[in-house]
């Protein structure tokens, strides 16, 4: 499927290493295989996106495999949820890939599904597309998804924000949305160490305009970390800019540090 233009909405088509559309705008596909359809006038900051200590950690931690029970989860509801012969589905918010390159079409049981993963940054989406193949990837703003209006099967959502009019422009009739989230007590024992009170994550369900809720499960765990692997899950979240010297230090010489994590998986069908 190709790339709706960012600038016009036209549809880009690939000639060579190139995407254009009518009006001849011109987005480069990378020697990875990417493409970068965020411009310049789109983006809040030079580099958007997390910063590269976090994606280093990130990419510690889910290589390690701790949220493996969260990506499994979600395979199982695509391939529950998906319409049947279902051909396009996006990842916002991809990262590195990691839960992206686990949703190709065996994986889910719709063996004609091209997967897409899309980032607002540049230095993640370049090293997904160098290492997951099977799947196609895109820079770009996830409030404006390069995607024509009813493309695609479903959207996954884990923990990215996206318009609730973007959603229900491109998702085709019958498709779904699903969207992760953290529930309740989700890294509880991190938020310990930095907050004197600790405030409980809201698990009201999102209210998607031109959806309904189909499915929602929630997937909870608690985790005996190792030094590394604390220091690495701290370092990802928001909390990493809260973080004392003191907490850095009791993380990376903790043997096996005690935490929950809590999230809500829900499924959203399209109207």
């Amino acid at each position: 499927m190709p790339y709706q233009c960012p600038l016009c909405h036209h549809p880009l088509q690939l000639s060579g290493n190139q995407w254009r559309c009518h009006n001849n705008h011109q987005f480069d596909q990378a020697k990875e295989g990417y493409v970068n359809l965020m411009p310049a006038h789109h983006k809040s900051s030079k580099n958007p996106g997390d910063n590269k200590a976090m994606m280093q950690a990130r990419r510690q931690f889910l290589e390690a495999g701790y949220y493996a029970p969260l990506r499994n989860a979600v395979i199982a509801k695509l391939a529950q949820h998906l319409p049947p012969h279902s051909a396009e589905l996006l990842d916002i918010g991809c990262g590195e890939g990691y839960y992206t390159a686990g949703f190709i079409g065996e994986a889910v049981g719709h063996p004609d599904l091209a997967v897409h993963g899309l980032d607002i940054s540049k230095v993640a989406v370049r090293y997904a597309a160098k290492r997951h193949q099977a799947c196609r990837f895109c820079v770009a703003s996830s409030h404006r998804l390069p995607f024509a209006e009813a493309s695609l099967d479903g959207i996954v959502r884990i923990y990215a924000p996206c318009k609730a009019e973007e959603l229900k422009r491109t998702v085709k009739s019958g498709g779904i949305v699903l969207t992760v989230t953290p529930a309740a007590r989700h890294l509880y024992q991190l938020k310990a160490l930095i907050y004197d009170e600790v405030r409980l994550h809201d698990v009201a369900p999102e209210q998607i305009d031109g959806f309904s809720l189909i499915d929602e499960q929630q997937l909870h765990q608690t985790l005996d970390l190792p030094g590394a692997a604390a220091t690495a899950l701290m370092q990802m979240t928001p909390f990493a800019w809260k973080t004392s010297a003191a907490i850095w230090q009791q993380l990376a010489t903790s043997e096996a540090f005690p935490c929950e994590t809590d999230f809500m998986i829900r499924v959203y069908r399209k109207h």
